[in-house]
């Protein structure tokens, strides 16, 4: 198993594989746009993180900027019907803790924006990957009036839920909710997100 390549950086393919050299041979390698950014310029030394894909047909080196995100990568191909090249199109789409948040907060829209990924595919996948990915936030239970535990419902998911209600597409909340706190008055974060829904700062 090829878990990481050091060396230099001879292309960067417009199709998201880059070719790396080591020891003069040449690794072609399946990278998201992020960590092709930044990993810089040809001909300069680089550093990745690196995922064998082997099957009977083809050996696929895919490439990571780090661990975290190759970690990211073997918990997605690990469920159901993700593939390496799925996985790194969602990875493409949403980085680590863009991915967490949103399996923690049952966003289905925002793993629909991945191209392939329909709701049922992304319903199954919040399910698969509650149990194999480190969530932030754990969920708050509160005591009610009659003393019922209950699991309190997080602000992110209330102001999503806000946005659904005025009309709002999923990617545009999603676009928004990105760059806002995950706790806080709902209220005045409902009021921030409609200043830049509103100005088109997402």
């Amino acid at each position: 198993m090829i878990g990481s390549l050091r060396g230099r950086l001879l292309d960067r393919g417009h199709d998201g594989e880059l070719l790396i050299e080591v020891g003069g041979v040449g690794y072609r390698v399946s990278v998201t746009p992020s960590t092709s950014v930044s990993l810089g310029e040809p001909d300069q030394e680089v550093f990745i993180h690196t995922h064998l894909s082997v099957r009977e047909d083809s050996q696929t080196l895919y490439g990571f900027a780090t661990i975290d995100e190759r970690r990211i990568f073997e918990s997605l191909i690990s469920a159901h019907g993700v593939g390496p090249s799925l996985g790194l199109a969602i990875l493409s789409v949403h980085g680590p803790d863009a991915l967490r948040r949103a399996v923690a907060d049952d966003d289905i829209a925002a793993l629909c924006l991945v191209p392939g990924v329909g709701k049922k595919t992304a319903a199954r996948l919040v399910m698969e990957l509650k149990s194999r990915l480190d969530l932030p936030d754990t969920p708050v239970v509160v005591l009610t009036d009659d003393g019922e535990a209950v699991v309190a419902a997080s602000a992110r998911t209330d102001l999503r839920s806000a946005l659904e209600g005025l009309g709002y597409a999923p990617d545009e909340i999603h676009a928004v909710l990105v760059d806002l706190p995950s706790e806080g008055d709902v209220s005045e974060l409902l009021k921030d997100a409609l200043r830049r829904l509103a100005s088109g700062v997402h």
